[in-house]
């Protein structure tokens, strides 16, 4: 079959791979019908996720038709011919985590849990395409994709909606919607989100839904604060702004209530000299993850606020605001998200119309163009918000 494989820092390419296999009783084969590239998929091709392997399959946002299932799987759960979105962490479905909806802590799905345990003191979940410290599970960038443990990690779609409306289900919508949720937006709340990528226009959409009074998008792309605009939200260019100040004057002088973090890692910083120290910190190994977007909504959250973080982290940080975040009770809410708790909800939502998935979508390609799509995604070229593939 045809796979979008790693082959390198800043390196894709569309390779002939071996067929998946079910391997464990509770696997399914899925012929994938849409996937698509994600922003973490970002950080694996500028090699700040550790543990790439040249071939590994990129990819953890996909859905398709079931194929092939395993004789541990009941009839009642999933059949052939069954069109299903995947979620990206592999859950267990009966492990202490599970049982509390943190299924991207599962503790039974990730098999190099001891790598995990290495870097973030505990181990986390498996996750697909996303690396060997998170299992070195194959991607779904790809023709056909094993589902692990299938019977607990496949949303089965019965309605006639598109590929498009539900393969986010996936990833990014329950994503943004846990920045969201995260937040216990109350009624009058404005809400900032730091990023207007697709998760942060998710987390937008999201937090309206929740009954956020006003919603502020802050990014540096003109293009995706127009979209954000678009969507009747206040938008802060902080290439030409001050954002606290900004953000000050927006809200009476008392900051928003609730602050979302949707960049992570990678972030960029409006202020050059800023920006330079900590590209210069990574350089030297010194931190792992630019956190300019944290900084930035913990000092600008108002007191007693909630700083919500759905951007990835990978690593360790410098010059965390620590003594803003415990002298102004602020509460700081984070994690990979625990889609598989909000697929079914945010399914409804869609069904219902209050949620339009398919707005971020701004390029369709084939499977066989993904480093394409990559290149366009990732130097936000021709105004590239978000890239469906098809097989």
């Amino acid at each position: 079959m045809k796979a979008n494989c790693w082959t390198g820092r800043n390196s894709v390419e569309v390779q002939d791979v071996p067929d998946p296999s079910i391997l464990n009783n509770r696997d399914a084969i899925v012929k994938i019908t849409s996937t698509a590239i994600c922003g973490s998929d970002l950080h694996l091709l500028d090699g700040y996720v550790p543990t790439m392997e040249k071939g590994d399959i990129m990819g953890h946002e996909f859905m398709g038709e079931v194929v092939e299932v395993g004789p541990g799987i009941s009839d009642g759960k999933l059949r052939v011919g069954d069109r299903v979105v995947v979620p990206f962490p592999i859950a267990c479905g009966a492990c202490a985590s599970c049982r509390a909806e943190l299924y991207s802590c599962c503790e039974n799905t990730n098999p190099n849990a001891g790598i995990s345990e290495k870097f973030f003191g505990h181990p986390t979940a498996g996750i697909y395409g996303y690396s060997h410290l998170t299992g070195g599970f194959a991607g779904g960038q790809a023709e056909y994709a094993r589902v692990v443990l299938a019977d607990a990690n496949a949303l089965k779609i019965e309605s006639d909606l598109t590929d498009e409306q539900v393969l986010f289900l996936s990833d990014i919508l329950p994503t943004g919607y846990m920045g969201a949720d995260m937040c216990d937006i109350q009624e009058g709340d404005v809400v900032a989100v730091w990023g207007a990528g697709p998760v942060g226009q998710f987390a937008m959409d999201s937090a309206r839904v929740l009954g956020a009074e006003k919603v502020i998008a802050i990014d540096k792309e003109p293009y995706r604060l127009d979209m954000a605009a678009a969507q009747g939200y206040t938008t802060i260019n902080f290439e030409d702004t001050d954002v606290r100040s900004a953000l000050l004057e927006l809200t009476g002088g008392r900051g928003p209530d609730k602050c979302i973090d949707a960049v992570g890692m990678e972030a960029t910083h409006g202020a050059s000299h800023v920006h330079l120290y900590d590209r210069a910190k990574q350089a030297v190994r010194s931190e792992t993850d630019r956190p300019h977007a944290l900084r930035q909504a913990i000092l600008s959250c108002r007191s007693g606020g909630v700083v919500s973080v759905i951007g990835v982290y990978g690593g360790v940080i410098d010059k965390f605001p620590a003594g803003a975040w415990m002298n102004r009770s602020l509460t700081l809410r984070t994690g990979q998200c625990h889609v598989h708790k909000y697929m079914k909800p945010l399914l409804g939502l869609i069904e219902r119309g209050k949620l339009d998935p398919t707005r971020i979508i701004t390029h369709r390609l084939p499977l066989t163009e993904a480093p394409t799509g990559y290149d366009l995604f990732k130097n936000k070229k021709d105004h590239c918000e978000k890239v469906v593939l098809k097989p």
